[in-house]
Formats: structure tokens, sequence, C-alpha cells
């Protein structure tokens, strides 16, 4: 009798279905139509093309594969996959009954403000946007800026800052605009399922990178972020964060305990967290790996790749990481961005992508395409990944060849001809 195992995969990338090739296991993947690549077709035992974020289209399917071929766990490392995973694996007692739970409340941000107030932790002031009005009495309660953002999507899509009461009458129009649409960037796999209402968080932004074991979470990594105030776009990332030792175990104390009010208990997390003036702050977080090649950072740096972590561990094939990992090195990501217009030229990307000490480096963008006013993380042109000795080493590389390398030629917009006067 074969002791091979299986795993139900909920949509992924090819990276994901690759650690599962690795160890040895049976893979039945349930992929999105819009989400299949040839390497998966080769590559798995089983295909299943459904929409997997409909709940009455899925479970059938899922439940005639377990029927078929067993399934020793269901599991999903994309954001998208997250709630249907885990409710399928409550449904079929492979989990301890509560996972879909924990997810809902992780992918939803009003839950989890309730969920963290409830006990006890710190909190922005938070409301729902119910209509016109409600935007104009938190800003009376909670003061300007204020952030407004979708309840459960991601990459920055749709967030909405409020400067003033005067911006109040385009936030209420952008929220009418996307309220109870699909997400219409990078992705059309999200619905826009209400909006929320926070306090401005001040300070520097960075994410933790976590892995769970049955309810003991180990910090992998503390990523440094750089963005700006004025857009919500991700502009970089770097590995390990320069901090103190005080702050980066403020950080990391605050992360255990968020994930331990949540009900995380096992797999990889990615929280984004400020260290503001009246301490760290949970600004999000998923029950998922960080994006933005968060984790090919973490494996220059630590040597650890999560991606394996989170394919063996609930499948039993791995040992949990007994204590935080020491840095053997730094990594770095830019993305790469220019001033609005038209693309004339590209160059510079396979010389940069040569380099031996480049991990990655991409452009999106060819002659003929449109730059658009940096907005969120679907406006960026590309990004380039770097590993160094230290982190100020891995910065400077990579922004040098993002800004120097890297040659986007762009034609400005033309600025609109005023109206003459009659």
């Amino acid at each position: 009798m074969s002791t091979r195992k299986t795993v139900l995969l909920i949509g992924g990338v090819d990276a994901h279905v690759d650690r599962f090739t690795a160890l040895g296991v049976k893979i039945v993947l349930i992929q999105h139509p819009d989400k299949v690549t040839e390497h998966q077709m080769r590559a798995v035992d089983v295909l299943l093309v459904v929409d997997y974020t409909d709940w009455d289209t899925v479970r059938p399917y899922a439940e005639a594969a377990r029927a078929v071929h067993g399934v020793d766990a269901v599991v999903s490392l994309t954001e998208p996959g997250l709630n249907p995973a885990s409710r399928l694996g409550d449904l079929f007692g492979l989990t301890d009954g509560r996972r879909y739970e924990v997810s809902r409340r992780m992918r939803d941000k009003w839950l989890m403000r309730r969920r963290l107030a409830d006990r006890g932790l710190p909190v922005p002031h938070t409301a729902q946007v119910s209509d016109r009005a409600s935007l104009d009495a938190f800003g009376e309660r909670a003061g300007y800026p204020f952030i407004v953002k979708p309840v459960s999507t991601t990459a920055g899509f749709g967030l909405l800052r409020a400067e003033s009461p005067r911006d109040l009458d385009r936030v209420w129009a952008r929220v009418r605009e996307l309220d109870g649409g699909r997400t219409d960037r990078g992705s059309t796999m999200f619905t826009v399922d209400g909006f929320l209402m926070e306090s401005y968080i001040d300070g520097p932004e960075f994410s933790v990178e976590a892995l769970s074991f049955a309810g003991r979470h180990v910090v992998v990594a503390v990523t440094e972020k750089l963005t700006a105030e004025e857009h919500f776009a991700e502009l970089g990332h770097a590995v390990p964060a320069r901090l103190s030792g005080t702050d980066r175990h403020r950080l990391t104390g605050a992360v255990e305990e968020f994930l331990t009010a949540m009900g995380v208990t096992d797999g990889p997390s990615h929280t984004e967290i400020r260290l503001s003036s009246r301490g760290p702050v949970v600004i999000e977080s998923h029950n998922r790996l960080g994006g933005g090649h968060i984790v090919d950072l973490v494996e220059a740096a630590y040597g650890i790749d999560m991606i394996a972590y989170g394919a063996a561990w609930l499948l039993g094939l791995v040992e949990p990481l007994a204590a935080p990992p020491e840095p053997k090195a730094a990594a770095a990501m830019r993305a790469v961005v220019r001033e609005p217009g038209t693309v004339t030229a590209v160059s510079g990307v396979e010389r940069v992508r040569a380099r031996p000490d480049v991990l990655a480096a991409q452009v999106s963008v060819r002659p003929g395409d449109t730059v658009r006013p940096l907005g969120d993380n679907w406006d960026r042109l590309g990004s380039v990944v770097v590993t160094a000795a230290d982190t100020d080493s891995a910065v400077e590389l990579c922004e040098r060849l993002v800004r120097q390398e890297i040659r986007i030629r762009v034609e400005p917009a033309a600025a609109p001809v005023p109206a003459r006067a009659a």
C-alpha cells in the first residue's frame, strides 16, 4: 500500500507547485482558469480548473477529488486561496475546525481590528464606511489625515487618504465606484466588499515574516520597507532590517502577540507593522507568504525557504524551526518606477540580470506602453533583487541598478491644451 501523501493545493504559482514536487507528494491542484500555466499542467498529478473563489463551485470538485485520490492536507499559499483552503480543511476534518474562522478574520480588516480591540491590543480609531456622512463623522472624531481602505483586497488596491474635509467628496466618489465590484488591477480574483476607515499611523513601516508551528511563532525575518507618503505603492524591501536590538524586539514581540490573539497556529504569515510614536501598531497581516520578492530576500539572507516550509509543515514532512535564524548575508528589492507618459525604449535589463549578485530583474513594459501615475503596487514597472554582505550595501547596489543601469525612456504625457475663450 502506498504511503505517498496527497495535498489538495488551492491556487498558487509555479514555485508553490515545485516545492510540493520536491517533497514527493501527490499534487491535486485546483486552479483558477485565469492562472493555469503550462508548467503546472505538466508538473501536477491532477488538475481541476474552476473558480475556486466561489465556494459553491469549488466544494463539489474538492469533495470529488478527496473521494477519488484521498487528501492528507488542504493548502494554499496565495491570497485568494486562503479562505477556501481553510474552509475545505475544516470540512474534511483535517484541521482543528477553526482554520476558516482564523483565515476569514485575517483577510477581513474589520474583523481583524475588532478582534484586536477585544483582546486589548493597540488599534487605531476604526469604523466602517456606511455612507457619505460616516466619512464626515469619522474625520470629526479621529482627525485628519485618515485612511480609507477596502476590507479585504490586497497590494494597495483602492486605498485612499483623506487629508481634510475637502477631500471627502473625492473619497466617497471612489468608494462608490469600487464597492461591490471586482478588483481591476493585477488580478480580478478579489471582490471589493466594503470599506474601512482608520486613523493614520505614523512612523517607519516594516513587515515581519514568521512561521508558526502548532501555536509557536518563529520570526524568520524583519523586513525594512521603502514607502512614500504621497501614494500607497511599496517601493522596496530589505533584510535584515536596519534596526536596533531593542526596536527589533519590540516589533517581533508585538507580532507574536498579534498572531496569538488572532488564533494563528500553523504556517507562514506576513505582518505589516509600523513603529509609531505610541509603539508598534499592526497595519494588516496575512496568513500567507509576503509578496514583492520577500521570500527571495529571506532565503538569500537567512537560508530559509519559506515556501518549502509552508508546503511541508501541514503534511508533517518538516521539523519545526527551533529558533529564529541568524542572517548570513543581506538582500534588497527596489521597484522600477518612472514618471508618467509613454514608453519609447527599454534597455539594460538583461545586463543587470546577468550579474552574479542579482537574484532577479524584470521590467513589464515595452515601447508604446503607458506609464501611469504611481498610486499602488500595480503601477510599478518592474523590480530588481540583489544580495550583498550587509543591508547598506544591498540597498545601495539595488538603487544604483534600478536608477542607472535599467534604462526606460518615457515621453511625458502632453499637458492639456487650455480651452480658448469664445
